[in-house]
């Protein structure tokens, strides 16, 4: 160990059950303890991340042996992902650009579903694999229906190198997004190792490309903790290029700034926001405004599905004898006016708080309203929350109750997916209305905790440790 003065809050002495685990190998470091010369606390931090990740990857491997055409063991084993039959199902395996609006293009392949910033990374993805496949002659694709293509052996060694790039991406993302977060707070870094080390990140981080918006969310705090007011809204704007709830940021940075009077840092943010956004766009717009649309059409027509309250509430009355669904209009309607009434309620909260919020509290609050009353709650979601709750509420014992939720919904899914939950009698499995449930309730408890900081600071860990620093240093002056 080097010598030297710490400047971080250590975990140890910071969270009981970091303390408590810390007891198996000597207990909470003490007063006397040095620095290490090379492991810092980011580098451990992005070492865990690391780790992390790679264990995801293993949890994905059967399906990879298989490329995903067992259709028993992606459930079973809990290893479905996207990526592989979008690879092929949205023409990437012809190398299509996902905006081309050449009808012969849309008669074959599905326009992609998913925002500008998701399309982009999965396109360029399918081009390196395309390099690391040989650069194959697309002319004999062509001729073949896209049904077939999947039974290809060449095609789904594609589909597998295909899922090893983009792999190798997030992992760079996650990595990315680490250092951003430990960086938010230089005095508490290790609030970041929650991240590093979550069931969430191994689980769901290969499913889809949520993590290209996740990595955003972690610039914009990062930006914003640093008072960078135009690389936060460039942050926001590429992030909600990538998915829509980073937008949802705004919202924090809106009660902060009417609470301190910076309305000049709005009005930059918000700019910022817009103009990176806009940017990011115009080349999918102009080359094809229509299939630029299907992002938005395609969740305004979408029913209740996977996750939602909504669709709880939908199969629970179907029991009844009578079919019935909420129309789409209808569950969009009640959901912006409830998501409405929630952002609201967050904002009253933040504006009436005894001290100024964070940015990752706020946005950890509208986010979590988003999700729990949006028709669609897919088990990847769960990353949207995950750099805002690390840092909301940095106390593993809240943090371990919310993501054992998740966990119990993951597995819950798949095997609801697969027909392993539904009941001799037939209908719907009750098990996964109640892990759909149990896992909303897990994040109300997170909701609940986050809104006590708020309103009573003296439970935020964050005030509490800055407190004590301040204290530190006003002794050693004197």
């Amino acid at each position: 160990m080097g010598s030297g003065r710490r400047t971080w809050v250590d975990p140890t002495r910071d969270d009981p059950v970091v303390a408590s685990l810390s007891e198996s190998v000597g207990g909470p470091v003490g007063t006397r303890a040095g620095r290490h010369r090379w492991w810092t606390p980011v580098r451990v931090i992005l070492a865990m991340t690391a780790v992390c990740f790679a264990l995801g990857m293993l949890q994905k491997s059967s399906c990879y042996d298989d490329t995903w055409q067992n259709g028993n063991a992606r459930y079973t084993h809990m290893c479905y992902s996207d990526l592989p039959y979008l690879y092929t199902g949205r023409g990437f395996v012809e190398d299509l650009w996902p905006y081309s609006d050449d009808a012969q293009d849309r008669e074959r392949y599905e326009v992609m579903e998913y925002p500008v910033g998701i399309s982009y990374w999965a396109w360029w993805m399918a081009r390196v694999t395309h390099v690391l496949n040989g650069s194959p002659d697309l002319s004999k694709r062509y001729a073949a229906s896209p049904a077939e293509l999947g039974g290809w052996a060449t095609v789904q060694r594609e589909m597998r190198i295909f899922v090893i790039v983009n792999a190798l991406g997030f992992a760079v993302l996650a990595l990315i997004s680490a250092w951003l977060l430990a960086g938010v707070d230089p005095t508490r870094p290790w609030d970041a190792a929650a991240f590093a080390l979550s069931p969430a990140l191994l689980l769901t981080g290969l499913v889809n490309w949520d993590m290209v918006a996740v990595v955003f969310v972690a610039g914009a705090l990062w930006a914003w903790a640093r008072d960078r007011t135009v690389l936060t809204g460039v942050m926001i704007g590429l992030g909600t290029a990538a998915k829509l709830y980073p937008l949802f940021l705004l919202g924090g940075i809106l009660v902060i700034c009417v609470r301190q009077r910076r309305y000049r840092a709005l009005a930059v943010t918000a700019a910022s926001a817009a103009g990176s956004w806009l940017l990011v766009n115009a080349p999918a717009y102009l080359s094809g405004s229509a299939e630029w649309k299907v992002f938005w059409t395609f969740n305004s027509e979408r029913g209740a599905d996977l996750g939602s309250l909504w669709l709880v509430v939908q199969q629970a009355m179907d029991q009844t004898g009578d079919p019935f669904s909420f129309s789409p209009h209808t569950i969009n309607v009640v959901t912006w006016l409830l998501f409405g009434v929630w952002c609201v309620l967050v904002a009253l909260v933040g504006l009436r708080a005894p001290a100024t919020p964070r940015l990752a509290q706020l946005g950890f609050l509208v986010v979590a309203g988003f999700l729990i009353f949006n028709k669609v709650y897919s088990p990847q979601y769960v990353l949207w929350l995950l750099p805002l709750a690390v840092l909301a509420r940095p106390r593993w014992r809240d943090l371990i109750i919310w993501q054992a939720g998740e966990v119990l919904y993951f597995a819950s899914v798949w095997w609801y997916l697969g027909g392993f939950l539904a009941p001799a009698a037939g209908g719907d499995a009750g098990f996964y209305w109640a892990a759909t449930l149990l896992r909303v309730a897990c994040e109300l408890y997170l909701v609940g905790m986050v809104v006590r900081d708020l309103l009573r600071p003296a439970h935020d860990p964050v005030r509490q440790s800055r407190q004590l620093i301040s204290t530190r240093s006003n002794a050693v002056a004197v």
